[in-house]
């Protein structure tokens, strides 16, 4: 169903309906990098005409709550920790507590009945489809471990569905070694009744804000984004001082750390949450120096805004190329941002053009919400299932002279053991050295980590990930593959082997957990049994959503799409967002790193070795040789 508020121009139609002329021949992943980047461009046009809905029956939802107070005018120049007064016509738009979208329309997302609920068992196919042998770990060598850490980073700060006191008990199966007779769940919270359509699908609502604000470094209240701040007189998050060094996240009396978001804590994201409150302090230190009478809350102001913008720009145009490595990516992506007149020309005179994202990139072109109101969605939280990437042990070393240091078992890293290894001697440095030259998993069936599946949360609860995973989709109303991909407009496979590409072993066992009815299979299953495009970490169905709503998150965002410009950053705030790479960001705030990053041009593909660390083996983890 197309969105009744978005229509593509007359050229763009055309175009796109010739290239789905091209690809019923030839997909866009076979075509020449140019003409492929040309090619997604429309396929995303298409999307945005069928594949944008909103949660709620009409934007009045939105809260239109009139114009802002004295008080509230601080927000027009900077983010509300909240979410709220992103846009200043739908203030709750994006904001903490409202809907998840869906990318089809909500009939097709219906309430799931209990067959659809429990058929097959979701224990059963995490136990047939998600669970790793340790001998058989499948590393996606194009990627490093910092890749991996990356994108649950970046998940914390977009999306958080509220939990209900209502359970599910999750029945076991033949011989399984779980240690009680099922497996307890809370169920995801509804949202209440607000139109008829609720009754079928129900909404859901995000307990984080939807945009790319760095909620999970600054919370998503003001409450928490203060307590943060402490009161810090040039506008600074606080952090720990141990031995010389204040790099340290503040922790509560139970070890867990004082920052945004810090649920489903390990090593991995505590690097990166370290890295940028120490980056958010630095630039607070650069605006100091422009603007000397500033108080600490304008210093702050500024700083956010900044320090977001930083992030979405290493995620579009460096972490996204590194994990969807094709060259029609490498240009597509980099046009998001840049456009199509590419990075030094815009750097040099600006834009090119006010208004085409295709010339000069999504930054400046101007807010468009494309007919519908600002919303991640269901499907958008699907696909970003990535606990493949997880390894089971991490090989350390030392980011001086590359010796192995010891090899931990990633289960020894979780929660408030985040901070064991560098409590045992080793250095930030060290672990991103190390985060540099790991391997993740490969995003593919069998490759969940033991811990994942036996996983003990803070809460006592016993979880197994993969079971959440299925049954996640499955409450949530997120269709089933073969609908998933004909709702997309894409092929729908009419056989196992088709669906996988040929791979006759794979098909028999999905026809034997599905009974034989390739309509059964859940979207997560069948995204990890097709055929990838080269050079991708992740399946053509899963991306399908990831290039409609990457950009969506940037062009509806007004610090962005809209005042993007050094009245809104500061003039040293404009220069530090578009002359800063993740490379520089590591070897500011760790000298220690800067040789080996030298000729680095994406810190999220493996680092070169050092010489102490070429001589390790490997045997014992995800290192490579």
């Amino acid at each position: 169903m197309e969105s009744p508020n978005f229509k593509p121009a007359f050229f763009e139609r055309l175009f796109i309906r010739i290239f789905r002329v091209i690809n019923f021949f030839i997909p866009w992943h076979r075509l020449p990098g140019v003409i492929g980047a040309f090619n997604l461009d429309f396929l995303r046009i298409e999307l945005r005409n069928y594949n944008l809905h909103d949660g709620y029956a009409s934007a009045d939802a939105q809260g239109k709550l009139g114009p802002l107070s004295a008080s509230e005018q601080r927000y027009v120049g900077t983010r509300n920790s909240d979410g709220q007064d992103n846009s200043l016509e739908l203030r709750k738009m994006g904001c903490v507590g409202m809907r998840f979208g869906r990318n089809f329309d909500r009939k097709y997302c219906q309430k799931p009945t209990e067959d659809d609920l429990w058929n097959p068992n979701p224990r059963l196919v995490s136990l047939a489809f998600m669970a790793r042998r340790p001998e058989e770990f499948k590393p996606a060598t194009t990627l490093n471990l910092l890749a991996a850490a990356w994108i649950q980073f970046q998940v914390h700060d977009w999306f958080n569905h509220e939990i209900s006191d209502e359970t599910y008990d999750v029945p076991l199966v033949p011989g399984d070694q779980w240690p009680s007779g099922k497996i307890k769940l809370f169920q995801t919270k509804p949202d209440g009744i607000l139109d008829m359509s609720d009754e079928h699908c129900p909404g859901y609502r995000n307990a984080n804000t939807a945009w790319w604000d760095g909620s999970q470094i600054y919370g998503s209240s003001e409450a928490v984004t203060k307590a943060l701040r402490n009161n810090h007189p040039h506008g600074k998050l606080m952090l720990d001082k141990v031995g010389k060094e204040d790099r340290f996240l503040p922790r509560n009396e139970d070890g867990t750390p004082k920052t945004g978001f810090s649920d489903n804590w390990w090593l991995g994201v505590e690097l990166l949450h370290t890295l940028f409150a120490l980056e958010h302090n630095a630039i607070c230190d650069k605006i100091r120096e422009g603007h000397p009478g500033w108080t600490g809350d304008q210093i702050f102001d500024k700083a956010r805004i900044i320090n977001c913008a930083l992030l979405a720009k290493i995620h579009t145009v460096e972490w996204t190329p590194a994990i969807l490595a094709h060259p029609a990516l490498q240009i597509g992506m980099n046009a998001n941002w840049w456009g199509i007149v590419g990075e030094k020309l815009t750097k040099a005179v600006g834009r090119i053009s006010k208004t085409s994202e295709a010339i000069s990139g999504i930054p400046g072109s101007g807010v468009d919400h494309q007919g519908i109101p600002y919303s991640l969605t269901e499907e958008f939280v699907s696909v970003y299932r990535m606990h493949s990437l997880v390894p089971d042990n991490i090989a350390l070393f030392d980011a001086v002279d590359g010796r192995h240091k010891s090899t931990v078992p990633t289960e020894s890293v979780i929660f408030n053991k985040s901070l064991d290894p560098i409590k045992a001697g080793a250095t930030f440095a060290d672990a991103f050295y190390s985060f540099g030259i790991n391997y993740p998993g490969a995003i593919t069936n069998n490759n969940y980590p033991a811990v994942m599946q036996r996983l003990n949360t803070p809460d006592n609860q016993l979880r197994d990930m993969g079971t959440v995973d299925i049954l996640r989709d499955r409450e949530r109303g997120v269709p089933r593959y073969t609908t998933f991909r004909r709702l997309l407009r894409m092929t729908v496979p009419k056989t196992f082997e088709e669906l996988t590409g040929g791979n006759k072993q794979l098909a028999a066992k999905l026809s034997e957990i599905y009974n034989g009815d390739i309509n059964k299979v859940d979207t997560l299953v069948g995204s990890h049994s097709e055929p990838l495009p080269q050079g991708f970490g992740f399946s053509d169905t899963a991306f399908r959503i990831f290039i409609l709503m990457a950009s969506r998150r940037l062009k509806s965002d007004r610090f962005i799409a809209g005042s993007w410009n050094p009245e809104m950053y500061t003039q040293e705030g404009f220069e530090w967002v578009q002359n800063t790479t993740m490379r520089d960001v590591l070897g500011r705030h760790f000298p220690e790193l800067k040789a080996t990053l030298a000729t680095k041009t994406n810190v999220f593909a493996p680092w070169e070795k050092l010489p102490g660390s070429k001589i390790y083996n490997g045997r014992e983890t995800n290192a490579p040789n």
